[in-house]
């Protein structure tokens, strides 16, 4: 089966960590360590703040998990385009591969523990994606 959407994603090359907070105060400034690397992330909520950057750049005593890599699909995608995430999600769920999934203004992102970088490549190659490295 293909899926609704052939796309094409790059692996990216950093080892990132998703990493868990406390919430900020107002005027209390984001740590410096979160903005590390080429891709980061930064989410605040009234329960926490969740951080995904290279994991590297750490601290020890973070509440973290390690060893994610990275899917760029290339996008722009319009807001109005149905299913971009799904079609990708949809065949990891499939294949029982978990995910952290981050979207920004013009993409998607996924993220795969590194363990399951090379089965996740594979399942959506076989659903008609594109993956360059």
């Amino acid at each position: 089966m293909t899926s609704r959407h052939s796309l094409t994603l790059s692996v990216l090359d950093d080892r990132l960590a998703v990493c868990r907070l406390a919430p900020l105060n107002p005027g209390e400034s984001q740590p410096v360590w979160a903005s590390a690397g080429e891709l980061f992330s930064i989410t605040q909520t009234v329960d926490e703040l969740s951080v995904v950057c290279d994991e590297d750049a750490v601290p020890n005593g973070v509440t973290s998990e390690l060893g994610w890599r990275c899917l760029k699909a290339h996008g722009p995608f319009e807001f109005s385009m149905v299913g971009v995430l799904a079609s990708l999600t949809g065949p990891l769920a499939d294949a029982g591969i978990s995910i952290f999934a981050l979207s920004t203004y013009d993409t998607d992102y996924l993220l795969v523990k590194e363990e399951n970088l090379e089965s996740a490549i594979e399942v959506l190659s076989e659903r008609g994606h594109t993956i360059l490295r």
